[in-house]
């Protein structure tokens, strides 16, 4: 009876938890979003500064998160597979961006791109511009996003061993088809759930962008830094249709995210 209870209390306790910081925010995002009906709600997303936000989300994520997928295969690769000095260190600065607060990082890449930075004279002079333009806000989610693919998959293939690889290996299968053909397949499930949180924090980070973007309108503002903007000039209407198109992609991350869980542990 008393254990009944307590889990009766604890379920409860959860639940209130989850519907008040999860389950409210998320109810108030959509409600203000679509307080004044569907035709404002559209029209604000179809804003040129809007609109620009959102295709530079998508371009930023669509080269990062493959950038993402072959360091972390290579790396992963080489940490599980071969014993070389400095592995440790290897795995420690795998880790370093979840250490790191992503406006140092943004910070540091200033540092070193920015017209006063250490490379930023050169750049200049070449008329390469990073800070402040498309590719450092790229270079930028690419830090704050790399241990994502790695990290799930070095585990399997730490786990898996190398003898199915040095097996092929003696039947004469090169270093490529081991890979395509023998380590690939056994790890998919684990590339494929760190692709998808790789994706989700490249559309989703603020901190380090934020730094580098230099807030351009239209030219550097990712939906994060639209969504701060609008935010701050009362646009409510604007910024929570934003908030709302980019909790939907959110949502959609989560459910693949499920899918990918019950297809490896059914």
């Amino acid at each position: 009876m008393v254990d009944q209870w307590a889990r009766r209390m604890l379920i409860a306790f959860a639940l209130a938890f989850l519907g008040l910081f999860v389950g409210l925010p998320i109810l108030t995002v959509f409600l203000e979003a679509f307080a004044h009906g569907l035709g404002p709600y559209f029209d604000k997303l179809r804003e040129p500064e809007t609109l620009a936000a959102i295709r530079l989300t998508l371009v930023v994520a669509a080269i990062a998160v493959p950038l993402n997928v072959v360091f972390g295969l290579s790396a992963a690769w080489l940490i599980s597979k071969y014993r070389f000095p400095g592995k440790s260190l290897v795995v420690s600065v795998i880790d370093l961006p979840f250490s790191v607060s992503p406006v140092v990082a943004g910070l540091i890449y200033v540092l070193l791109f920015g017209k006063r930075g250490l490379l930023g004279t050169w750049l200049e002079g070449h008329g390469v511009s990073i800070i402040f333009a498309a590719p450092g806000i790229l270079l930028a989610t690419v830090f704050v996003t790399f241990p994502f693919v790695a990290r799930e998959v070095l585990p399997l293939m730490q786990d898996q061993g190398s003898d199915e690889e040095e097996a092929a290996l003696t039947l004469g299968a090169g270093g490529w088809r081991i890979f395509a053909q023998v380590t690939l397949p056994k790890v998919k499930w684990g590339l494929l759930y760190g692709v998808i949180l790789c994706n989700a924090r490249a559309m989703g980070e603020f901190g380090a962008v934020s730094v580098v973007s230099g807030h351009i309108r239209g030219q550097t503002n990712t939906m994060p830094l639209q969504i701060e903007i609008l935010y701050n000039e009362y646009d409510t209407v604007g910024a929570f249709a934003l908030a709302s198109l980019l909790m939907l992609l959110s949502l959609a991350t989560l459910i693949a995210k499920k899918a990918i869980e019950r297809r490896q542990h059914p």
